[in-house]
């Protein structure tokens, strides 16, 4: 049976497409398929880091981008690939989010930052992202979607269309957010437990984090966070975890740090939760304060908000609406720049005005490319099949900004009330409220008296509506006794 697996697996090998050979997995020893070289996934990692930058941001912290760079560096370099050119991000986003993509880039969100409670929770998550990029998960996941069920389609279909993001580029991103497969998880877990136990840092916390990571999930109304995207449920990694990291620590007795202080004190101001810098959505209005603009958002619409575009989406997906940058010095150039690259073919343009600010209304479909065999007619005649938008540009703050509203053509004229209904209420931010709000942060506190922490919530004046947060954020319930001189967060301007 073992000569008949091998013989199989050496003939895959001779055949894969020609591309590569059979390469041995780093962590495990054992003969893969892998059809991506290591200078492949430099380069794909490279090439992935300014797309993923422009799309989240680098979170603007110089004591937690040291402390996570320090951290990194260290755990790499007695990683099974150490020579790889690692890099270590925070990135701008309130989700609870780690990924890596291949070549050593590792990213870390503000969110998750926020929701650590101790400097062994991180590591041990840290250790679990290096192990994907150490165990080539993202060219193991690639091979398999070359000889499965090939690529999948992400996000918006105007994400590859900004002539920022190259085709290898738009591929990393897509790994990043793809998610793994369970086993992929599983061993990125052992992983995680290996290398962040031979730094010195006690596993056992990683395992405690899961239990933070099942209770965001089980919140009412909260969006599952991304880290748990395909990934084995997190209750049973929490028993999982915790047994290995047992066992290596029976197996390697020793002093295993946890760092619980220090890590709080240091995450001490942490932006938690949406930046309203940044944008945020109020009352059906998206307001951006620092851009100083405003427009409303149709009733029940799903947003999404990131430093390069905001989306909103009708529930079922028949319609949506983005807002981004066009390139173009003048309303004239950005237009035709933006029919160039999203191949649009415009049946109607006229320069206006939108609340004194000019403005350039477009009416236009979306080229099919010409498939083998059938006219390209025939084609462009299924309104089915045929994107149809409206766009607005607007020359606003020294940039241009265009507003795209889209829809299937046979639906089109369905949703276009609703278009011009945000597209012509585009107006200047101008209430001092809006423009000066400010983010929630993290607020670490000394308990000044023993009590449980519902007690020792409401003594530092945080309301009833956030406790079920603050339960979360520190791994504690409402009826836990907490020790006076213990350190807590709170959440604060």
């Amino acid at each position: 049976m073992n000569k008949t697996k091998h013989f199989f697996v050496a003939l895959a090998c001779v055949g894969a497409l020609g591309l590569q050979s059979c390469s041995r997995n780093p962590v495990t020893g054992k003969k893969e398929i892998i059809l991506m070289s290591e200078e492949q996934e430099i380069a794909l990692g490279a090439q992935s880091h300014p797309s993923i930058v422009a799309t989240m941001g680098i979170y603007d912290d110089a004591k937690l981008n040291t402390f996570i760079n320090e951290k990194g560096k260290a755990m790499a370099a007695i990683s099974h690939r150490p020579n790889l050119p690692y890099q270590f991000n925070i990135v701008d986003s309130p989700v609870v989010n780690a990924f890596a993509v291949p070549g050593g880039y590792v990213y870390f969100t503000r969110g998750i930052m926020a929701h650590f409670n101790n400097t062994a929770e991180f590591m041990g998550v840290l250790g679990h992202e290096i192990g994907h990029v150490t165990a080539r998960h993202s060219a193991r996941q690639q091979s398999s979607q070359i000889f499965g069920t090939g690529a999948v389609i992400l996000g918006s279909i105007f994400l590859d269309k900004s002539g920022q993001l190259t085709e290898a580029a738009m591929q990393g991103l897509q790994m990043a957010l793809l998610g793994y497969s369970r086993a992929h998880e599983s061993e990125s877990d052992e992983i995680g437990v290996n290398y962040s136990s031979k730094v010195g840092y006690d596993a056992r916390e990683m395992s405690r984090f899961f239990g933070t990571i099942k209770r965001i999930s089980d919140k009412s109304g909260q969006q599952i966070p991304t880290f748990m995207s395909t990934h084995p449920d997190p209750g049973d990694r929490l028993v999982r975890v915790k047994q290995m990291a047992e066992a290596y620590q029976t197996a390697n007795p020793g002093n295993y740090a946890v760092e619980r202080d220090s890590y709080l004190k240091m995450i001490e101001g942490i932006v938690y939760g949406d930046d309203p810098k940044q944008g945020f959505v109020e009352n059906n209005m998206f307001y951006h304060p620092d851009l100083k603009f405003q427009f409303p958002v149709p009733t029940n619409w799903a947003t999404e908000n990131s430093p390069i575009q905001f989306q909103m989406a009708e529930k079922e997906g028949k319609a949506m609406m983005i807002l981004t940058l066009a390139q173009g010095q003048s309303l004239e150039e950005a237009a035709r720049t933006t029919a160039e690259k999203m191949s649009l073919k415009v049946s109607e343009s006229k320069v206006t005005t939108v609340n004194n600010i000019p403005a350039l209304v477009m009416v236009s479909q979306i080229q099919q490319q010409q498939q083998q065999g059938q006219p390209q007619q025939q084609q462009a005649q299924d309104p089915n099949k045929v994107v149809q938008l409206v766009s607005w540009f607007y020359q606003y703050g020294g940039s241009i900004l265009v507003m795209h509203g889209l829809s299937y053509a046979n639906t089109f004229m369905t949703y276009f009330p609703t278009f011009r209904g945000v597209g012509e209420n585009f107006r200047q931010l101008t209430d001092p409220e809006k423009l000066n709000r400010k983010p929630d942060r993290i607020r670490i506190r000394t308990v000044n008296r023993t009590a449980t922490f519902a007690e020792v919530m409401r003594g530092f004046g945080m309301p009833q509506a956030k406790l079920k947060d603050l339960e979360i954020l520190n791994q504690l319930n409402a009826t836990d006794v907490v020790q006076q001189g213990t350190l807590v967060k709170t959440i604060g301007k």
